[in-house]
C-alpha cells in the first residue's frame, strides 16, 4: 500500500505521533522508559518507509513542502526558554562545570572520527550526522533535528546517530545513578568544594518557580503558532539573502541552510530576553513541532540504513570513556563535585528534562539546577552543532 494523498501523509504522521505521546501518558509502560516515544516514532516510520508506504510524489512535495518551515519555526520557539539573564542564576562555577562537560564530550568526537570515520559509513556520509548528535550531546533532541538543513546530514546516517544516542543515553543515566552511592569516593579524590552548592541551588529554583503555573489559552496558542511560522518564513528569505551576499565576498561555504539556522537561533535568544520569553505554551509548542520534524525525517529513511548502527555505538561509549577520565581530571583541578558532574554530563546528552533526575538522586533540592544546565545546553547546542561540523570536515 502506498499513501497518494498529501494531506493523508501528514495526517498519519501526526496521528502516530499522538498515539505514541498517548500511550506514554495513561498507559505507563516500561518500555517508553527504556526506548522513548520519539524514537519509537522514528524507527516506526521507517519500517513505514522501508515497505514503501510513503514511496509517492505526493508525499515527496508534502515532505518538501513542510520539513524546513517547520523546523526553523521549532528552533525559534525551542530557544524562547534560553533567557541568559536566567542561566546567571547558576554562578560561573556551575556554568564551568556544564562547559567542561560540553568540551570534553567535543574532544571525544573529534579523537574518536578519524578512527571510526570508516566504519561509521564513510567521511562524506557520517560527517554531518556525527555533528549534529554532537549538537544533541549539547543541548537535546531538538538541536539535533536543528541540524538537518544546517548541514548534509544523510537520512541513514541520522538513523544510525539516533540508535546510538537512544542507547548510550539509556546506559549512561542508569550508570550515573549508580555512581551516587560512590560520590564520597570521587569527592574525597578531586577534594571537591560543596560550600556554596545549595546556595545556587535555591536561587535556581527560585527562577524555576517563576515559569510554573501558567495556563495558556486559545490566544496564546494563535499567537504563537503565527509567529513562528513568520519567523521561520522570514529568516528563510534572509537566510537566502545571507548567503548571496557571504558568496560574493567569498564565503560560499556558508549555505543557505547554515545562514538560516544562524540567524533564526540568534533571534530566538535575543526574543528570549524580551516578553515573548515569557509566553506560556512555548514547551508544548516546541514538543510538537520536534515530533512533526522527527515524524517528516524518518519518513525518509530506511531500516537497512541501520545495519551500521552497532559501530555507531561503540563510538559512542569510545566518546564517554573519553569524556569521564578528562572530566575526572578536571574535577582533580578545580574540586568538581560529582553530584554537579553528573547532574552537568547528563543535561548536555538529555537536556532539560533528563538532568533534575541525577540532580535529585542526591538532593531534592537541585532539580532546579539540572533544569538551568538543560537551558543553557539548548542555547548553545546549534552553535556547537555547527562549529563540530566544521572541524570534522577537515578529517575528509
Amino acid at each position: 500500500m502506498v499513501i497518494t494523498n498529501s494531506f493523508t501523509y501528514i495526517a498519519f504522521l501526526m496521528f502516530l505521533a499522538g498515539g505514541l505521546m498517548a500511550l506514554e501518558k495513561y498507559t505507563k509502560w516500561k518500555v517508553f522508559g527504556v526506548v522513548p516515544p520519539l524514537v519509537w516514532l522514528y524507527v516506526l516510520n521507517m519500517v513505514f518507509c522501508t515497505m514503501g508506504l510513503y514511496a509517492s510524489d505526493a508525499c515527496s512535495a508534502a515532505y518538501s513542502a513542510l520539513k524546513n518551515n517547520l523546523l526553523y519555526a521549532m528552533i525559534f520557539v525551542m530557544l524562547l526558554r534560553c533567557d541568559f539573564r536566567k542561566l546567571a542564576k547558576l554562578g560561573p562555577r556551575m556554568i564551568a562545570i556544564f562547559l567542561g562537560c560540553s568540551l570534553t564530550l567535543a574532544i571525544g568526537f573529534i579523537a574518536m572520527f578519524p578512527i571510526f570515520q570508516g566504519a561509521l559509513g564513510g567521511g562524506e556520509k557520517s560527517w554531518a550526522a556525527v555533528a549534529a548528535l554532537y549538537a544533541s550531546w549539547v543541548g537535546g533532541s531538538a538541536n539535533m533535528a536543528a541540524m538537518q538543513d544546517a548541514l548534509p546530514v544523510d537520512a541513514g546516517a541520522y538513523s544510525c546517530a539516533l540508535a546510538l544516542d537512544t542507547v548510550c543515553y539509556s546506559l549512561w543515566i542508569a550508570l550515573l545513578l549508580l555512581a551516587v552511592r560512590y560520590a564520597g569516593k570521587w569527592n574525597r579524590a578531586t577534594n571537591a568544594d560543596t560550600s556554596k552548592l545549595q546556595a545556587v541551588a535555591d536561587a535556581a529554583n527560585a527562577e524555576v518557580a517563576k515559569e510554573k503555573g501558567k495556563k495558556a489559552s486559545a490566544g496564546d496558542w494563535i499567537f504563537l503558532i503565527g509567529l513562528s511560522l513568520m519567523v521561520s518564513a522570514l529568516s528563510q528569505t534572509i537566510g537566502l539573502n545571507m548567503n548571496s551576499g557571504l558568496k560574493a565576498i567569498g564565503l560560499g561555504m556558508f549555505d543557505k541552510g547554515t545562514c538560516t539556522t544562524v540567524f533564526v537561533t540568534i533571534l530566538g535568544l535575543i526574543c528570549a530576553m524580551s516578553p515573548l520569553g515569557t509566553l506560556p505554551a512555548v514547551e508544548e509548542l516546541s514538543t510538537i513541532y520536534l515530533y512533526a520534524v522527527v515524524s517528516l525525517l524518518a519518513s525518509t529513511a530506511a531500516v537497512t540504513d541501520l545495519i551500521s548502527a552497532p559501530l555507531w555505538v561503540v563510538y559512542g561509549f569510545a566518546i564517554l570513556l573519553i569524556h569521564v577520565v578528562l572530566m575526572f581530571l578536571l574535577s582533580k583541578l578545580f574540586r568538581w563535585d560529582l553530584c554537579m558532574v553528573s547532574t552537568a554530563s547528563l543535561a548536555n546528552l538529555g537536556g532539560s528534562a533528563s538532568a533534575p533526575i541525577v540532580a535529585t538522586a542526591y538532593d531534592s533540592s537541585y532539580a532546579g539546577i539540572g533544569v538551568l544546565m538543560g537551558v543553557l545546553g539548548a542555547a548553545i547546542g546549534n552553535m556547537c552543532g555547527l562549529g563540530m561540523g566544521a572541524v570534522l570536515r577537515l578529517f575528509l
